[in-house]
């Protein structure tokens, strides 16, 4: 059974590499066009932050392929000798620690020169090394404190219950609820600062849109998003009594009234729509598939690795064989979250007005340099979002028939700088 997963993990490696390479061509030669959506300064910066981008993936692809070689030849087997623990949860949480430990911080290479260096270069970092270390260190105790009590949870159920995968799945289905409502409150208090919004009219602007397709939430509140990064986002939080409507502040900053109601409309619509139901939906089904697998698998996978068929072995194999299966699962996915896209712009424009949302989405695809094309085949396995040409099209206005497209479009959709 190991070999049928690594042959999986080569051909989602292989597949990995491959479409990033496929992209890199792609934008190389789209870059080399005249501009479409974006300025032709940010046209030509998007395309090569996007390229510089693939290549760090293609490096860290053949980098967690190395290690998940070693992982599987020796690293578990040894892990496992040093461990000498003989309760099931208690092995379980220091062994998934540390196997979660020393891969991220043998992934940390990574993260810094993408922070550092090069959103640094494009202009979206303001990450400090010492934020950079306070955040690490609040995320470290979130993690070995509410991360070791699931570990332990999943576990116990493990050894003590009949067909445990399904009151497994339940378990954790059931934590991650749990984390959705709670997300805004820790954020709050350990991350970010949120306060209500100073803009007193635009905040009557937002409640009343809110009114009006009967959202209720527990305030509208600005994050200070830039001490981290310039992009621009907006996002609903939370679940229950604990949703909230959270605006970065550098999207309060580039956006006019009217651009961000048409932000929220476009949110909104996810909501009438009943899209935040549907993705719990889909996420319960995914993570039932994923259990049922991981539940049923043969002692001879745990031979092959070298280590016994208890609790802290099936929650490592799980979290070094799962993102194969999502890598699989994800163009269904995406495909679903795309045409949800649609309708949610769709709903957007209605709410607010078709100009004022292209002028958003306008805005929001030059500062945070978004190329607007890509691979067929990237945009199948990757993207969640349509590309905006895609997007703008099914909202009527086709970017390819204008010959000079920052400057027409700013007339088109009375864009103002």
């Amino acid at each position: 059974m190991l070999e049928i997963f690594v042959i999986a993990y080569c051909v989602y490696f292989f597949l990995n590499v491959y479409t990033s390479f496929m992209q890199i061509g792609f934008v190389s030669k789209a870059r080399s066009m005249p501009a479409i959506i974006l300025n032709t300064m940010k046209y030509e910066e998007a395309g090569s932050y996007s390229i510089e981008k693939e290549k760090i993936s293609i490096l860290s692809s053949f980098y967690d392929f190395i290690l998940f070689i070693l992982w599987i030849g020796f690293g578990l087997k040894y892990l496992d000798l040093l461990i000498s623990v003989e309760q099931g949860w208690l092995k379980a949480i220091i062994f998934v620690d540390l196997f979660i430990i020393i891969n991220w911080v043998l992934s940390l290479p990574f993260d810094l020169y993408t922070t550092f260096k090069l959103d640094k270069k494009y202009g979206f970092s303001n990450m400090t090394p010492a934020l950079f270390i306070k955040d690490t260190v609040k995320t470290g105790i979130l993690f070995l404190i509410f991360g070791s009590l699931v570990i332990a949870g999943i576990s116990l159920i493990i050894e003590n219950l009949p067909l445990w995968w399904i009151w497994g799945f339940a378990f954790i289905f059931a934590v991650i609820i749990l984390i959705n409502m709670i997300y805004p409150v820790i954020r709050d208090k350990m991350f970010d600062k949120f306060e209500p919004l100073k803009d007193k009219e635009l905040e009557s602007k937002i409640e009343s849109l809110l009114d009006e397709v009967g959202f209720k939430s527990s305030g509208v509140f600005s994050v200070d998003a830039s001490k981290r990064d310039n992009r621009l986002n907006a996002y609903f939080g939370g679940l229950g009594s604990t949703k909230r409507v959270v605006l970065f502040d550098t999207l309060v900053e580039k956006l006019t009234h009217n651009e961000l109601l048409a932000v929220l409309g476009h949110e909104l619509g996810h909501f009438k729509n009943g899209d935040i139901l549907k993705n719990i939906g889909i996420m319960g089904v995914v993570m039932f598939v994923f259990f049922a697998i991981f539940g049923n698998l043969d002692d001879e996978l745990f031979l092959g690795l070298s280590i016994k068929n208890e609790p802290y072995a099936i929650i490592t194999v799980f979290l070094l064989f799962s993102p194969i299966l999502s890598f699989f699962l994800m163009p269904l996915i995406s495909l679903i979250s795309r045409h949800n896209e649609y309708a949610a712009d769709e709903f957007g424009s209605n709410l607010q007005s078709k100009n004022d949302l292209v002028n958003a989405l306008l805005k929001l695809a030059n500062e945070n340099k978004s190329f607007p094309l890509s691979h067929p085949l990237y945009i199948f396995f990757y993207y969640s979002h349509p590309p905006l040409v895609e997007r703008f099209k099914e909202l009527g206005y086709d970017v390819y028939k204008i010959s000079d497209p920052s400057d027409a479009l700013k007339e088109e959709f009375n864009i103002n700088e």
